[in-house]
């Protein structure tokens, strides 16, 4: 960090809160074999602990806050290994959200991503709007391919490459219910996972629905608004909170599930944080229902990776419930991908924001995959999911990345016991 030491009278304003936040860590170090940027670069600025110590820095005035500074906190992935194993239970989130915040208008590196790219990927309302017409051009089938024409290492390629393919909206038939109508509950469909997600959705529509429940789901203005928050911006992310949570509010529910585990935090913990709505992940929802165990699966001789997110472990949880689903599934094979490295790259625009990291934590997670030789790869995020596919799909793998939602709607036997 010696470079990065460079006084200043004033590089960030101050901050009470932050101050306060980041004295509680005690520099232990227990976080570092945790932390994906640490463990690839070795680097003390790269791992939670020397991030901290640059938001105090930063907060108090100390450090000039220089594009090099500024940039070991835009390495950070957010995944929050570093604060599930925290014995001081340091608030690493509300520390980098906050210095994020601060750090808005300082100066960066020459970004991955042309500046105007770079606020619609932070715009959860611009980027569903693009991702929709992408999905309406089909520019994932073409638009990676054209960019071989570009010239390597070149941001507008980066942005072509990294266009996801739209997932097939399966059209399932309607599942035989085991019980009456037994209530209404709450779908939350998200933003760019109401694009590139929408088989889970279908899916998860399919499993509530043979369970007895009607089934109402968000609109498309409905964000968690973690997109925004991550990146420091938590005016727009309340903004988009207030929206989110007006919109549950008119569609009279009780309970609100998340199959998307990037939305859960955000959601719960700010959208809907106080409100009566009670927000469930959907595998723990579904696993704990007294009437799944009526439901029927067919037998599938598959072999399936199941990919864990950082979000569903470090924040959500069910991954018990997750693994008890696609237990009912007779003869399928279910191999859960190794912890280490924790995250895939993806987290949230990170993956095209920060390629250099990126695409090295994917490609490792990839060879972790692809080492079981799985018929499938599961995942229970969004933007693993895009992330993951690109990657195989850039490699010339055709190995099929799904929600386990959806490999579950599609053996449920349609016919009730």
């Amino acid at each position: 960090m010696k470079s990065m030491l460079e006084a200043s009278p004033a590089s960030a304003a101050a901050d009470p809160r932050l101050a306060t936040l980041t004295d509680q860590c005690v520099m232990c170090g227990l976080c570092l074999p945790h932390c994906p940027t640490y463990r690839l670069a070795n680097v003390e600025a790269e791992s939670p602990r020397g991030r901290i110590a640059l938001a105090r820095a930063l907060t108090t005035g100390t450090l000039a806050a220089t594009p090099t500074a500024v940039a070991h906190l835009d390495h950070c992935l957010g995944c929050l290994s570093c604060q599930k194993v925290c014995p001081s239970q340091v608030q690493y989130e509300e520390i980098l959200v906050r210095a994020r915040a601060a750090l808005a208008d300082a100066p960066r590196p020459d970004p991955a991503v042309p500046a105007f790219a770079r606020r619609i990927l932070r715009d959860p309302r611009t980027a569903t709007a693009m991702a929709r017409w992408g999905a309406r051009l089909r520019l994932g089938r073409w638009l990676p391919w054209l960019a071989r024409c570009l010239p390597p290492g070149a941001r507008w390629r980066r942005l072509a490459e990294a266009q996801p393919n739209l997932p097939v909206a399966t059209r399932f038939s309607a599942a035989a219910s085991t019980t009456p109508t037994r209530g209404r509950i709450g779908l939350f469909r998200g933003c760019v996972a109401s694009v590139y997600d929408r088989d889970t959705l279908a899916a998860a529509r399919r499993l509530l629905e043979a369970l007895g429940y009607d089934v109402v789901e968000t609109p498309e203005a409905a964000c968690c608004g973690a997109l925004e928050r991550h990146h420091g911006d938590v005016a727009a992310a309340a903004a988009s909170a207030a929206v989110t949570r007006a919109a549950i509010e008119s569609a009279r529910v009780d309970t609100v599930l998340v199959a998307a585990s990037g939305c859960h935090g955000d959601l719960s913990g700010h959208a809907l944080a106080g409100h009566p709505v009670r927000v469930a992940d959907v595998h723990a929802f579904i696993a704990a229902d007294p009437a799944f165990g009526q439901l029927r699966f067919r037998a599938l001789q598959r072999r399936a990776a199941l990919h864990l997110p950082c979000t569903q472990v470090n924040s959500v949880g069910a991954t018990d419930a997750i693994r008890n689903l696609l237990a009912r599934i007779p003869e399928l094979a279910v191999v859960t991908l190794p912890e280490q490295p924790r995250c895939c790259g993806a987290a949230g625009s990170y993956f095209l924001e920060q390629p250099d990291f990126a695409v090295r934590l994917r490609d490792e997670k990839l060879a972790q995959a692809q080492a079981l030789a799985p018929d499938v790869l599961l995942t229970t995020n969004i933007g693993c999911r895009i992330h993951l596919g690109n990657g195989l799909r850039d490699g010339g793998a055709s190995l099929r990345v799904i929600h386990p939602l959806a490999l579950l709607a599609e053996q449920l036997d349609n016919c009730a016991p």
